[in-house]
């Protein structure tokens, strides 16, 4: 069965139950990713079948540019696979074929490979160290997934930063969108990394978790970024800093910052060039924030500052 299923952070929906995966991007169409959310229970050599019907009805569900990809993987191999627009499935980077019917493009018997990717494009993109997390089971925001089928991933170069420990999310049923809490872990010993103080002094001051385990307590407003140090906050003694590693040059150097107020905190958008987005426990979409103004988190919440995934925790009293 698949070691791991790789999930990149994103707008869209990635569900996975087992050996089934599901990626689907579909603005304005709750009740086409019901649909095909439903579908990952079918199994057995019946499921092109249930496929087939499904696709019968998808133009009648999809409103507007609608994409998604659904792939059902067999103990034998083998895999079944339903897609339409973007969302075409790939097995080691080779895209999917299959047969034209109304609705999408419905592929059986394919091998499996060792990999198999659904997302956006043709086939997987380079998933840069740190910035996926794991989906064990149940369904999260994710633009694009990586089930792995044949092994862990093959070793990195020496001289390449280790990947940092991967995120797990889990759902208790699939309709439900997990925020599981990773564990900390032992840092890489070199390549960029991210900033972390550990709860020590004030446990019951609210912490930053991020996809990496590291953890941040909220003990003081902190600014965020590639480059935090130089911001007002921080240099008038206001502030924090706290970098993140950004091997993607997708975080602005001051991205974000977090303000206390008792024991309210709240999230602000610096102006950053990407956007801070926010996505509660229950969410399936991720909120661009408008740059400077103060957002309440609450305990749960999930923070997107470019790749990365922060999980803002706050004590209960």
């Amino acid at each position: 069965m698949p070691d791991r299923c790789e999930v990149l952070p994103g707008d869209a929906v990635v569900a996975r139950r087992g050996g089934g995966l599901l990626w689907v991007d579909a603005p304005g169409s709750p009740a086409l990713v019901s649909a095909l959310h439903a579908c990952l229970g079918v199994s057995g050599p019946g499921a092109d079948r249930v496929l087939a019907a499904v696709a019968g009805e998808v133009s009648s569900l999809a409103s507007g540019g609608a994409s998604f990809a659904l792939v059902l993987t067999s103990d034998s191999g083998t895999g079944v696979a339903l897609w339409a627009g973007k969302g075409q499935p790939a097995v080691d980077g080779v895209p999917v074929s299959g047969s034209s019917i109304e609705g999408g493009t419905l592929a059986t018997g394919f091998s499996l490979g060792q990999s198999l990717y659904v997302g956006p494009g043709q086939s997987a993109p380079r998933t840069p160290p740190g910035v996926s997390f794991d989906l064990v089971e149940g369904t999260v925001p994710g633009g694009g997934a990586t089930l792995h089928l044949a092994g862990a991933a093959p070793a990195a170069a020496a001289a390449t930063a280790a990947p940092a420990p991967a995120q797990s999310f889990s759902a208790s049923t699939d309709s439900g969108f997990g925020a599981g809490r990773g564990s900390s872990a032992a840092r890489p010993d070199s390549g960029e990394q991210t900033a972390f103080w550990r709860p020590e002094a004030n446990e019951a001051a609210p912490i930053l978790r991020f996809d990496d385990g590291m953890v941040v307590t909220i003990d003081e407003d902190l600014v965020l970024g590639r480059r935090p140090d130089n911001h007002e906050m921080v240099s008038s003694g206001s502030a924090r800093a706290v970098p993140i590693a950004d091997t993607q040059n997708v975080l602005s150097s001051a991205h974000a910052a977090l303000t206390r107020n008792g024991r309210e905190v709240s999230l602000v958008d610096l102006g950053s060039l990407n956007g801070t987005h926010v996505a509660g426990p229950e969410a399936t979409e991720w909120t661009q924030l408008e740059p400077g103004v103060a957002h309440p988190l609450s305990d749960g919440d999930r923070l997107l500052l470019g790749w990365t995934v922060i999980t803002f925790e706050q004590p209960q009293d």
